[in-house]
């Protein structure tokens, strides 16, 4: 019996991964796609900026709905249909003429692509109910690195090849067949099952309370105020630290090696930390990772060029890993039958954080230069250790050996 619900949980977490990847690869392509619809186009720096803006915004702004929809409709249909919408969004924009249609596909697919996050995690956390769940979420995040890895190279060479439209669409063929392979998975392993709940602790706020399962809701607010930090810190140090690097002599293609090197780094962070806060406790791990996040920034700036690229891929590490820590996290302070709307929360207030972060660290960039917003930056990642002070009461850590 044993075996089998482990082998039910491995099961679950592979499709989720699956669906992660090629997820993450739609992203990310973008990345790949905007210089080529600019030029196609002739697009402004603002509309192209506006594209990336419309997919993650709609992205953001679906996490919540889609929990919501999901305790109606079922976690597995829902990822589906989100998966199956995503996939058609990028096979019609190989067929768009102009910029118009182009916002318009890319917003439809982001509302697809904002299923996702909170539906996987939460079919993840609930096939590791008793297991070990940050360890299986730090696979599942790692999925996703590796999506936003092959996928952009793999379209990339393919839009040489064949053209980007071509190329898209090609793509997009393969989301509508993951899309269609993911629902008879998922039903035949029962992955969104209604489970009772199966927590219940002295001091925790009631579900009926919130209307959001949250029944630790001051333990639920430190973590994702640590989420926020930690996203705005990400995505304010990859926006500005090509500048740094260029300051220090990198030419744009050094520019494109050091960021490999962070998200290699990165990759492997989002898989360990699930796993070393499996045995070192999520305060201890989230203290570690955010504090090395911290120095790491700080040994950068004076650093020579070398010494800055052979630093990044174990600030990657660090810069990434926390994601899967808090993550696991969010399920032990809900009920289980509000999992998924909890998680669409969470993603939804972290992901804006990141959205707005590049801005106003770009005012101040603009005000006292990069260093300085570096600087801050790293500052600013500290005050997440004395929100794991508030967080420690909420959460379970193993015992010390």
């Amino acid at each position: 019996m044993i075996k089998r619900v482990r082998a039910r949980a491995r099961a679950v977490l592979a499709a989720a991964c699956s669906i992660h990847f090629v997820h993450d690869g739609f992203s990310d392509i973008l990345y790949v796609l905007l210089p080529i619809w600019a030029g196609e186009f002739r697009l402004s720096f603002a509309q192209v900026g506006l594209i990336r803006t419309a997919y993650s915004g709609a992205m953001a702004a679906f996490q919540i709905p889609a929990g919501l929809l999901a305790e109606r409709w079922g976690e597995r249909r829902l990822l589906a249909a989100g998966t199956a919408v995503t996939a058609c969004g990028f096979i019609a924009a190989g067929l768009v003429g102009g910029f118009a249609s182009l916002l318009a596909v890319l917003l439809i697919a982001g509302l697809g692509s904002g299923v996702q996050h909170p539906l996987s995690s939460s079919l993840v956390s609930k096939a590791y109910e008793t297991g070990p769940r940050r360890a299986a979420l730090g696979t599942y995040n790692f999925s996703g690195d590796l999506g936003k890895v092959a996928v952009p190279a793999a379209v990339a060479f393919a839009a040489l090849v064949v053209g980007w439209r071509t190329a898209s669409a090609v793509y997009g063929v393969v989301g509508l067949a993951a899309a269609v392979a993911i629902l008879p998975v998922l039903a035949r392993l029962g992955a969104d099952s209604p489970e009772a709940p199966t927590d219940a602790r002295p001091n925790a706020t009631s579900a009926a309370q919130s209307g959001w399962g949250i029944r630790d809701l001051r333990g639920f607010q430190a973590l994702t105020a640590i989420g926020m930090i930690d996203n705005a810190t990400r995505t304010a140090f990859l926006t500005f630290l090509p500048f740094a690097l260029i300051a220090k002599g990198s030419s744009v293609a050094g520019v494109g090696t050091a960021l490999a090197l962070l998200f290699a780094g990165g990759a492997v962070g989002k898989f360990a930390c699930g796993l070393v806060a499996e045995r070192l406790g999520v305060i201890r791990t989230v203290v570690l990772t955010e504090m090395a996040t911290a120095l790491g920034i700080l040994a950068l700036i004076p650093s020579p060029l070398p010494v800055t690229l052979a630093i990044l891929p174990l600030m990657g590490v660090a810069l990434n890993g926390t994601s899967s820590v808090l993550y696991g996290t969010v399920a032990d302070l809900v009920t289980a039958d509000r999992r998924s709307r909890a998680y669409g929360l969470y993603y939804t207030v972290t992901i804006m954080s990141s959205a707005v972060a590049p801005t106003i660290y770009g005012l101040i960039s603009d005000a006292a230069g990069v260093t300085t917003t570096l600087v801050v930056v790293s500052s600013l990642v500290l005050t997440t250790i004395p929100l794991c002070l508030v967080l420690r009461a909420s959460v379970a850590e193993p015992a010390r050996a």
